[in-house]
């Protein structure tokens, strides 16, 4: 709504990237393994009447695998106890 008023954005800096790896429990015996790619970059935006200066940040997902390990022949799941209540369940 309203005149069109033009606005121009310019780099002004330069592009800063890191690679970022992320392990997440996917179950007993399961890893989901990601890599990231973290994007950084300032840019100003010109318009007639001022110029904004904005950091602009993403992540892009490159890779994503499973890693599945052996099936453990028992399993307790022992989440959300002490030490004393585990004892008794174990023997």
């Amino acid at each position: 709504m309203g005149p069109d008023i033009p606005i121009k954005l310019t780099n002004t800096g330069t592009v800063e990237t890191k690679v970022r790896s992320e392990f997440e429990n996917a179950g007993i015996n399961q890893t989901i393994h990601r890599i990231y790619l973290d994007v950084s970059c300032t840019a100003s935006i010109l318009t007639p009447y001022s110029v904004v200066d904005e950091t602009i940040k993403n992540e892009v997902l490159l890779i994503e695998n499973v890693i599945v390990g052996l099936i453990p022949s028992t399993y307790y799941n022992l989440e959300g106890m002490d030490v004393s209540n585990a004892i008794d369940v174990i023997e």
